[in-house]
């Protein structure tokens, strides 16, 4: 490039002939290269106790069927160009089971990506409910189904395939690592790794990334403590330990329920800009108790131009389970909540819980959120 300015310098350089001036005719331009965007989208815990498992089962198919949980929020999950959530289950085969040791049946994998998830986070307190064999019979079903993951592996070649997690689209490129504070004390054993969180080796894979060939770093934490609406000073203190050490974005999962996000723009002195969401609740759960009944998406786009790489346009989106009776039994659907606020064909008691679960999001996160605003659907328009 410099080799261009400086052949477009001579050869527009005045020539001084006597008095006269001759100008040499000015070269072809050179163009930048067109801006890219990548719109993303996160949402928190996938989870599968024991009634949702009943639920999803058909005896008209004798098989299992989790595409009416996450049909009312396909059209918006399928809209971004990527979206990843957390599997906070395994998928270690029958007999399945809910809490506390999660085996969820494969069909809740391909209920999600056929929703449009193309990335499911692995590294999670139930990483290892149903111990190795589980833990890699879970990636295996992951791989066999194009699902793209990362924090837990089958074996040290498994790690270093899939940690960190790259994925290039629309020629942006950005580096996903996963973490967890733990596995609730279930062990895991050699070949198998968890990705247990540790600052020395987080700064250590921050470090090894090639800021060369990757314009983004994203970190997806299972940290925090359970049912507690602020984050921990652990949270924070990791937060501001990766955001030191090159990311650029954080999103948090594991307290079930939501937590404040917080969105610094692109500056002078912050040329990237920086987003951190502390916990995005539940996304799919049997909690129907104040606060766990539903959670939120985030969204936001990476932008990149020929000199400027920059996380822009964060929002989140809230999400409700709705559990109607229907057929004699208990179903569940993740429900964009705004969409559903004043739907009349809802009981008074669903309906209820759901204005209950906005307006105690709108105050938490109307209060304490640093501009990350909600999507609004009005407003799009």
């Amino acid at each position: 490039m410099i080799s261009e300015y400086i052949k477009y310098a001579l050869l527009t350089a005045t020539i001084f002939l006597g008095t006269k001036t001759e100008e040499l005719p000015l070269p072809d331009p050179v163009t930048a290269p067109d801006s890219v965007t990548l719109t993303l989208i996160f949402a928190g815990d996938i989870m599968q106790h024991g009634p949702q498992i009943e639920a999803a089962w058909s005896e008209h198919d004798t098989a299992y069927n989790y595409h009416p949980c996450f049909s009312y929020v396909k059209p918006l999950v399928s809209s971004f160009d990527l979206a990843v959530a957390n599997l906070e289950v395994t998928l270690a085969g029958a007999p399945y089971t809910g809490y506390p040791q999660f085996s969820a049946p494969d069909e809740l994998a391909v209920a999600a990506r056929d929703a449009g998830f193309d990335v499911l986070a692995t590294a999670n307190n139930h990483s290892c409910d149903r111990g190795n064999n589980g833990l890699i019979r879970t990636l295996r079903v992951l791989d066999s189904l194009g699902i793209a993951r990362t924090g837990t592996f089958g074996d040290s070649i498994d790690y270093h395939k899939h940690h960190p997690l790259t994925l290039t689209k629309n020629n942006i490129t950005f580096t996903l690592f996963n973490y967890t504070y733990g596995t609730n004390g279930l062990p895991f054993y050699p070949p198998a790794i968890v990705n247990i969180t540790d600052t020395s080796q987080i700064i250590s894979d921050l470090a090894a990334v090639d800021k060369e060939k990757t314009d983004f770093i994203i970190v997806f934490f299972h940290w925090g403590n359970e049912y507690q609406s602020q984050p921990s000073q652990t949270q924070i203190n990791l937060a501001g330990l990766c955001r030191k050490h090159g990311a650029d974005v954080i999103i948090g999962s594991h307290p079930h329920v939501l937590q404040r996000m917080e969105y610094d723009e692109p500056s002078d002195s912050l040329p990237g800009g920086f987003l951190l969401a502390y916990s995005l609740g539940n996304y799919v759960s049997n909690q129907r108790d104040r606060y766990r009944d539903g959670g939120a998406m985030i969204s936001f786009t990476l932008s990149k131009t020929w000199n400027k790489k920059s996380v822009i346009n964060p929002e989140y989106h809230l999400t409700w389970v709705y559990t109607p009776i229907r057929d004699g039994k208990k179903q569940y659907f993740i429900l964009p909540a705004r969409q559903f606020e004043n739907d009349s064909t809802m009981d008074a008691n669903a309906s209820g819980k759901l204005r209950l679960f906005i307006a105690d999001s709108d105050k938490l996160l109307g209060k304490e959120n640093r501009r990350v605003p909600e999507y609004k659907p009005e407003l799009s328009k």
